[in-house]
């Protein structure tokens, strides 16, 4: 199915309108069509043609109420005539187009072209040999000049290798996302009706003739058409851009659309049009079905939208195509910014891969001048043209050992390490139930030095149970007997629960016997039910008597409202409204309270203030969720306005309040000492009452009673952070921020208003990694804003999964805990690599440099090289990036964004293995022959055989690479190296496996490897040496780091490149250049501000000698606040407060009075400086506006 192009599953589908004669009373054509309408329209069409939607229900062969019968044979029908809810993906990159990207690698390119010229040359045998002269000798000599083509041939047999393994790697990881993406999908579920029975289906299962039921926070998988609906709010915007919700209703606008949110409300709606024959999928289809979608996924850029089959990239409508493109770049803009990891990694490859291009170049250019001077000016040879070939192969084989120490300079690896890393974790961290969407974000966890989180669920098992109550004027202590409750309040608790919840919240039979019961739908409301079951009544039956469709009017529970109310019309034609929800805000819609024999009494202010003292808070110091449940009688005429909500939804009658208990869960506490340990503050967001999260986060250790920090409500928090307009100032967050451990009854906006604040925050040297939980609708914009978010894979809608970073599976807080381990472990990795590679990088373009420019040819060879590179490159990243995470790394503080990539301990391990490294290198190189008693490799004539000499040098250089690698695996300092080794089989194999093709080269590579076989006492020596690697690395790790201050800041982001320019985060990216001219022309005012309030000083102590000291603390005001301006202030032009000023009489005394905001001291400073330049000699003031011009 996947493989099928879009074009033929279209033209499939068209083939198929005639399905009236399949039985069902519509075509596909048809469907569509309908569900092209909108509004009235599309209910007199519904009218007019099907008799309303019982008539489309019967024509598709479905029941409103029982659905589908769920037949087999019945639903294959179904997918073949109307289509399959899914759109087919793009094909993948086969592995040759991987390999083509493979080789558009620039220094691969390169080597070709070098090793085709040598590979050409080589064949070439110029008539005059001798003529030459050393040019040439010792080619014939050898009788190897039939072998000068090997080389060539070697390097791009090792190019080969090289795009090989590249591509193999990409196609892997290919592999990966493509599975990644489908276990998204399969994650989305869908609530259909089949037999009766309400299900949850994968949404690829779901065909047309389904009766889905659709609630809050849903994505719909499909289109339809409401049935019912209770209060149903859509958000449209992601096909036609309007960001209001659309109200949906039965009798004026049932379409209801693939690829839009429910954002209030439930309802019911049959299926009308599933795949690509939805409107998603229409547009999908004139798009090419996602292409773009898979170029994101490719650049690994997080996408707006991707979880379900249905969401693959932010949908176009027909006509807004060009707004919608702006919209998603708007969208995706906050995360534009690079993680921590890859910008210091950006940073450090570009500053390696100069110094790499720079020495290369030099080696060239040393070689060539050496040739010539040596041939043509010492030994004053002509240019003889028979021998231009002989001479041009030279300069070729001098060109190719300078692009070899590019190439192994160059640390193309790096990308593979990370890809490699975050492959690894990401596969691992589904197990501990981390399912990561977006690879990135895996890594940034690392840093997290903040998290945000839920209560209900994610610190709490989301297991609701009722365990007090008060009822009839007393306060239970455990659920009481039904009897002692007076039977007309039991009555009237039993119906408000059973009717003013959920229809879809059940409690069903325990799966294994002995076990609890199961709890369907909103955990809260299970609560309320399990109090029913507990008072020894049932909820169904009443449900039965008034099915959902006779409920008059519902309000649904919003985070506005904070309650949920029903109304329904009773036998005699008056009407009942049930209402719930936290208790402080619909007591204070209550008039009266049931009193003890079940009667209203009126209940008084001071009544209510007794209850909150005297019930509700002690409730909530247990942690406990109060609940409270009233009702209100309306009479039948006049009938109520019912959207006067305010009017409706107040005196109410109380009947009861429950204190709901959501236990914590026992591994919590401990996670959150983890937390605190690794240098991570946890903070708790919830809805809840104050006292119920202050009581929860002692559980969970949060705070501990008697420390300094703040637990706030939501009120309580935006007044301190507003100003008098109610505007959110950063300085006033930046006092609330830190010290604050649990905010109560807060709104999403206040969630994403912390999380912004915290991450937009100056204060700190570092700036903070923010990670936020949230599981509803309108934690959407708080996720999307966070560094890391997370998603509740159970409780979570598809709205907070959709905008998410990682979707934690089990809803466990201590799943967070390792992401954050897993976090570490990736940044460790790319440390443990980057230790080895620089190492090897530093010795091989060392040795190739030096050996090059004194004996005129690099001691290691280009395939020899090649080898090198594969080794440190593809194999060392796959070793040292697959290492397991330990504990231990729970025990550090987070790096943070300024920490160099490469620490002082790695600094000293790389530079003390590269001096051990080249000191063995060299006395071999310029000694090694009368060490061993061999003949000599230095000054060997082109085309020579392969000498002993280099044998070593080169065998040797590989031993200590692979002992050096075991050294690699620590990167703290630590002295034992071997610790956990076994843990890590790849380490373990490639390390033998690196060995094992090391001997097969060394002995039988010959000439391609320009290898001589060695004996079996030289193999030890080369392998002795290699080891005293390992006995290096202890002396190294005995001298302090105190002694190495240099060298600290390699791959380091500072505070001003800490973004680079184009990388500029979410509100910058809206500044254009006029902006920018802006802010530049606003730091010249300032300079220019200085430099005449200069002038005006030294004018004024001459004029009178007082004002002196006024001016100068004007002065050193102006100059830190030009020092601090914001670009916020970029909107308020200076001249404005000018012009101000000069009509404000008291100007004069500002200039004493510090200013407290921005603007203020803008308006100070203009002020005091027109008040010093109205006595000032015209020519100062000329140069005042000159200086403003400039």
């Amino acid at each position: 199915m996947g493989d099928m192009s879009n074009s033929d599953f279209y033209a499939k589908n068209q083939r198929n309108e005639g399905n009236h004669e399949a039985g069902f009373g519509c075509s596909v054509m048809e469907l569509r069509s309908l569900m092209e309408l909108r509004g009235t329209e599309a209910v007199v069409k519904l009218q007019e043609d099907y008799g309303a939607v019982e008539g489309l229900c019967k024509r598709l062969k479905t029941s409103p109420t029982e659905g589908l019968a769920g037949v087999q044979t019945d639903l294959d029908k179904r997918k073949e005539l109307f289509g399959k809810n899914l759109i087919p993906p793009k094909k993948p990159k086969t592995f040759l187009q991987l390999v083509w990207e493979a080789l558009q690698d620039v220094t691969l390119i390169i080597l070709e072209i070098a090793a085709l010229i040598s590979l050409g040359l080589s064949f070439y045998h110029p008539p005059g040999q001798t003529a030459c002269g050393a040019a040439a000798g010792g080619v014939e000599d050898e009788g190897e000049a039939d072998a000068g083509w090997i080389e060539g041939a070697a390097i791009l047999l090792s190019v080969v290798c090289v795009v090989l393994v590249t591509a193999f790697n990409d196609w892997s990881k290919e592999k990966q996302f493509r599975g990644l993406q489908s276990r998204i999908e399969q994650e989305q579920k869908f609530q259909v009706v089949r037999g009766s029975q309400v299900i949850q289906l994968p949404v690829a299962d779901i065909v047309v003739g389904d009766i889905a039921q659709i609630k809050y926070g849903d994505l719909l998988p499909a289109d339809g058409v409401l049935i019912q609906g209770n209060d149903l709010k859509i958000d449209e915007s992601s096909l036609t851009g309007e960001s209001d919700h659309v109200k949906k209703s039965a009798d004026k606008d049932p379409m209801l659309l693939s690829g839009t949110h429910v954002m209030e409300g439930s309802g019911r709606m049959v299926v009308t049009a599933v795949g690509v024959n939805s409107q998603t999928g229409i547009i999908f289809t004139l798009l090419g079905a996602g292409v773009e979608e898979e170029e994101k996924k490719e650049k690994k850029v997080k996408k707006p939208d991707g979880a379900a089959a249905m969401e693959m990239q932010p949908l176009k409508s027909a006509e807004g195509g060009e707004a919608d493109e702006k919209e998603r770049k708007k969208v995706s803009a906050p995360k534009k910014e690079k993680s921590v990891l890859q910008g210091k990694l950006t940073k450090l490859a570009v500053q390696i891969g100069k110094a790499g291009l720079l020495m290369s170049a030099i080696t060239v250019i040393i070689l060539v001048l050496y040739f010539a001077i040596n041939n043509f000016v010492l030994e004053k040879r002509p240019w003889m043209t028979e021998c231009t070939p002989i001479y041009i192969q030279y300069f070729v084989k001098f060109f190719i050992i300078g692009v070899t120490v590019l190439v192994v300079a160059v640390p193309e690896g790096l990308p593979l390490a990370v890809t490699i890393s975050l492959a690894y974790s990401v596969k691992k961290m589904m197990k501990d139930n981390n399912l990561v969407r977006h690879l990135d974000a895996c890594e940034t966890m690392g840093n997290a030095t903040a998290i945000c989180s839920d209560k209900t669920g994610t610190l709490t098992t989301n297991r609701m149970t009722a365990v007090q109550c008060y009822v009839g004027d007393v306060h239970y202590k455990e659920i009481p007997d039904p009897g002692v409750i007076p039977p007309k309040s039991l009555d009237l608790l039993i119906n408000a629960i059973s009717i003013n919840s959920a229809y879809t919240t059940k409690i069903l039979p325990p799966d294994k016997e002995g076990g609890l019961p199961k709890q369907v739908g909103n955990k809260t409301e299970c609560g309320l039910l399990g109090l029913v079951l507990d008072l020894k009544r049932d909820y169904q039956p009443i449900r039965n008597q008034i099915p959902e469709e006779k409920l008059y009017k519902v309000y649904t529970f919003n985070s506005v409202r904070k309650s949920m109310s029903t109304v329904i019309k009773l036998p005699e034609g008056s009407f009942r409204m049930y209402s719930k929800g936290a208790s402080e805000i619909v007591l204070k819609k209550c008039s009266h309270i049931l009193n003890e024999v079940g009667e209203p009494r009126v209940f008084r202010p001071r009544d209510k203030d007794e209850m909150v003292k005297k019930v509700i808070e002690p409730m909530a110091c247990d942690g406990l969720r109060t609940i409270c449940v009233a009702y209100r009688d309306f009479a039948s005429d006049p009938e109520p306005k019912w959207d006067d909500e305010n009017n409706i939804l107040t005196d109410l009658t109380a009947i009861c309040v429950v204190g709901i208990e959501d236990p914590v869960r026992p591994e919590v506490p401990d996670a959150i000492q983890k937390c605190q340990c690794a240098g991570i503050t946890v903070r708790m967001v919830t809805g809840d009452n104050i006292n119920t999260a202050r009581a929860i986060a002692i559980k969970c250790g949060i705070i501990h009673p008697g420390e300094d920090f703040l637990c706030i409500d939501g009120k309580e928090f935006n007044r301190r952070i507003r100003n008098e307009k109610g505007e959110v100032e950063q300085e006033r967050i930046d006092k609330v921020w830190p010290k604050l451990r649990v905010l109560a009854r807060s709104s999403p906006t206040d969630k994403h208003t912390l999380v912004k604040g915290i991450i937009d925050s100056t204060m700190a040297d570092q700036r903070q990694v923010v990670a936020v939980t949230g599981d509803g609708t309108n934690d959407g914009p708080a996720l999307k804003k966070a560094d890391v978010g997370f998603a509740m894979g159970i409780a979570g809608t598809d709205v907070a999964k959709e905008a998410s970073d990682i979707i934690l599976t089990d809803d466990n807080f201590s799943s967070i805990v390792k992401a954050v381990m897993w976090g570490r472990n990736v940044y460790d990795s790319i440390s443990k690599f980057l230790q080895f590679q620089l190492t090897v990088n530093v010795v091989a373009v060392i040795v190739a440099f030096t050996g090059a420019c004194i004996t005129q040819d690099s001691p290691l060879k280009a395939v020899q090289m090649l080898w090198v590179n594969l080794i440190m490159d593809t194999f060392a990243s796959l070793a040292l990036a697959t290492e397991p995470p330990t504990e231990a790394l729970l025990r550090r503080k987070p790096y943070g964004r300024n920490k160099p990539l490469i620490s002082s301990t790695m600094t000293k391990n790389i530079l003390g293995h590269a001096v051990y490294q080249l000191i063995l290198i060299f006395t071999l190189l310029f000694a090694g022959e009368k060490i061993f008693d061999i003949d000599s490799g230095r000054n060997a004539p082109l085309h020579s055989p392969p000498s002993e000499h280099y044998t070593i040098i080169f065998n040797t250089f590989v031993m200590m690479q692979l002992f050096n690698e075991i050294n690699a695996r620590k990167i703290h300092g630590e002295r034992n190296v071997f610790d956990g080794i076994f843990r890590n089989p790849i380490f373990c194999s490639i390390v033998f496996g690196t060995f094992a093709i090391q001997i097969v080269i060394v002995q039988f590579g010959g000439k391609p490897f320009s290898c001589q076989p060695l004996s079996l006492e030289k193999w030890l020596w080369c392998v002795f040496l290699g080891l005293g690697e390992l006995v290096w690395g202890q002396v190294i790790a005995t001298i302090p780091n105190s002694h190495l201050r240099f060298l600290r800041r390699a791959g380091q982001l500072t505070h001003k490149d800490e973004l680079p320019e184009e990388d500029v985060n979410e509100e910058n990216e809206e500044i254009d250049h006029a902006e920018r001219e802006l802010r530049r022309g606003q730091i010249l005012w300032f300079r220019g501000l200085n430099r005449i309030q200069t002038q005006i000083e030294v004018v004024n102590t001459f004029k009178s000698g007082t004002s002196f000291q006024g001016a100068g603390a004007l002065r050193r005001q102006s100059s830190t606040t030009s020092q601090n301006q914001d670009v916020t202030n970029v909107s308020s032009p200076s001249h404005v407060s000018l012009s101000n000023a000069l009509s404000s009489p008291t100007s004069t005394t500002a200039a004493t009075a510090p200013p407290t905001t921005g603007r203020e001291s803008e308006l100070c400073q203009s002020a005091c400086l027109l008040s010093l330049l109205q006595g000032c000699h015209p020519v100062l003031i000329k140069l005042f506006f000159l200086n403003l011009n400039y």
